[in-house]
């Protein structure tokens, strides 16, 4: 007579066993549908011009379309909380721009709920890290840092800057610069890069603190005149524009884009995600549109992008909490 018990724990076994295969192959067969990239920011911002050529390139390594989606709002959090809630089965990814380390520190220092923490994404490649550029319109009165600077010591609290949102990439830098400059000018964040570019063109606010790729082409077109910059040496795409360090501004800031998957995605599907962002960062028809844009590739692979991620959160806390004492 057959022991029931002993019965029950081997079809539990051999259950577990199957459902054991069936996960393996699952993940071995990944992707067998599309992917979205979400993109936290209107279309035409730095995350955007990032995430199309890549996407594209990815999606002939993977044999499956990777679609971009963009999901707007609260300086790029909403589409950032998507990602880190979503589910890890390799079918959301998110690329995202330097403003994720500082997002859910900044929450923290407005006495807020973060909508998303760090450590619900997993890093999977760095792909962008341009310094932003200070620019303003071809038609004002200032020609170069020096003289933009003055007029802020003219008049303090006088001139306005645009931003992408909240603690994001194009206010924090200008946030270094009022405090190392000892100035003020009135923040007016706006939905993302691309609407914050309509605005100092359309005469709304008088700067802007953004990555190339976002104000290239208006600077060739002669509509837009680039300042300065928040990098060391110079810029490959804007070679004649200086560093803020050259005028005796000690500050510096990095525009980067990389790409995330939610935390606790399997090892097998992270593994196909980081092999189809190599393939995408040696792709010359991605490297040319990024070149095309204002940018380059500046490609770091899993390991190296996750330390990079850890140093640039740490550093931006600091500043985050610096701000956060000024307001």
């Amino acid at each position: 007579m057959i022991d029931l018990k002993k019965r029950r724990v081997w079809i539990g076994l051999a259950t577990a066993a199957v459902f054991s295969h069936a996960s393996v192959s699952a993940q071995d067969a990944y992707p067998t549908k599309p992917i979205t990239m979400v993109v936290p920011f209107p279309p035409g911002g730095a995350a955007d011009i990032a995430a199309r050529p890549v996407a594209e390139a990815m999606g002939r390594y993977l044999k499956q379309p990777v679609i971009v989606e963009n999901k707007a709002g609260a300086g790029g959090g909403i589409g950032m909380a998507q990602v880190a809630k979503a589910k890890p089965d390799g079918y959301t990814v998110l690329m995202a721009l330097s403003s994720v380390v500082v997002l859910p520190e900044a929450d923290v220092i407005r006495q807020r709920r973060p909508m998303f923490e760090l450590s619900q994404l997993e890093p999977i490649a760095r792909f962008t890290a341009d310094p932003v550029v200070l620019v303003v319109k071809a038609d004002s009165p200032w020609r170069n840092f020096e003289q933009f600077e003055a007029a802020l010591r003219a008049r303090p609290g006088g001139h306005t800057f645009g931003s992408s949102g909240n603690y994001g990439t194009m206010h924090v830098p200008f946030e270094q610069l009022n405090a190392a400059t000892k100035t003020s000018m009135l923040h007016v964040p706006f939905t993302g890069a691309a609407p914050a570019v309509v605005a100092l063109l359309g005469g709304q606010v008088d700067a802007l603190a953004t990555g190339p790729s976002t104000v290239a082409g208006h600077i060739q077109a002669g509509k837009l005149r680039a300042l300065a910059h928040w990098g060391e040496g110079k810029i490959p795409t804007l070679p004649e524009v200086p560093s803020l360090k050259k005028s005796g501004v000690p500050v510096t800031y990095l525009q980067w884009t990389g790409l995330f998957a939610p935390a606790s995605t399997p090892t097998a599907i992270a593994t196909k995600l980081r092999e189809a962002a190599k393939f995408a960062a040696s792709d010359v028809r991605a490297a040319r549109s990024l070149e095309a844009a204002g940018t380059y590739m500046q490609y770091l692979d899993t390991p190296e992008f996750t330390a990079f991620v850890a140093k640039d959160a740490d550093a931006m806390a600091k500043v985050v909490q610096r701000i956060g004492k000024v307001e």
